[in-house]
């Protein structure tokens, strides 16, 4: 929304944020076409790449295990199950969605920009120099969650649950929509919950938390914190783990950030 000097009806606004959204999914479509044009980098460069035993987070825990003289104990030696589509427009609908995602994900950036152009007028000077770099830092932080979830969490969720067996009498032959939903609702729910130092950055400046309230529940966050692990991971207590350092972390910090306003 650009500023201007006239006070504005109600379905201004509303002319005005259906064009930011407009420009958004328009963003989020041609990547998603450019995504969808390249499924050989898009599947088996990317989405793929943790079912391979040659993949990076593999060969350093494999490293870790050498190091720590574990021998092959965290070395990935093989995989143990294969992906499989089952209905005839499975693979095609598959892609589409999987183009999308990736659309959203590439584009989230110009997203947040669009939705800070329309939210931004309305704030005054001084709201607007607490906000400054906001664009910046809910992007890098929804980055770094995907790369997180891409890199950690998932990796170990592909191989605990894919390689799982209750019997050698059976034999895990997995849906393709199944991997790719691990895999994507990890990434996302990752970029998401690495956005909690923006959302206490907030909820300070109006004055709704303070970091002595943080201080004080912080053995309750951790509670909460496993919960929300346990619900945004596969049912593995590795990844369940995993996901509650950082956030434990994104919380400390999200404690002096709600410090800065307190003062």
């Amino acid at each position: 929304m650009e500023k201007i000097g006239k006070e504005q009806s109600f379905l201004d606004h509303l002319e005005i944020l259906r064009w930011h959204l407009i420009r958004s999914a328009a963003a989020i479509f041609l990547f998603a076409i450019m995504a969808f044009l390249n499924p050989a980098i898009l599947f088996d460069t990317i989405i793929f790449a943790s079912k391979d035993p040659g993949f990076v987070t593999y060969t350093w825990f494999c490293w870790l295990s050498n190091s720590l003289g574990l021998g092959d104990a965290f070395c990935i030696m093989e995989t143990l199950f294969e992906l499989n589509n089952f209905t005839m427009p499975g693979q095609f609908s598959t892609h589409i969605v999987s183009s999308i995602v990736a659309g959203f994900v590439i584009s989230f950036p110009y997203i947040i920009w669009e939705i800070w152009r329309f939210i931004g007028p309305a704030l005054s000077d001084g709201e607007r120099k607490y906000s400054r770099g906001i664009v910046f830092y809910v992007s890098l932080l929804f980055i770094l969650g995907i790369l997180f979830g891409y890199y950690f969490v998932s990796p170990l969720s592909v191989q605990f649950l894919g390689n799982y067996q209750i019997s050698t009498q059976v034999a895990n032959q997995i849906s393709l929509n199944s991997f790719i939903s691990i895999v994507t609702s990890v990434c996302l729910a990752n970029g998401l919950i690495f956005q909690l130092p923006v959302l206490v950055y907030f909820l300070s400046k109006f004055g709704l938390i303070t970091p002595t309230f943080l201080r004080k529940y912080r053995k309750h966050a951790l509670v909460c914190l496993l919960l929300l692990a346990a619900i945004i991971t596969p049912p593995d207590i590795m990844s369940q783990i995993l996901v509650t350092f950082p956030l434990m972390l994104l919380y400390e910090i999200s404690i002096k950030i709600s410090a800065k306003f307190d003062k």
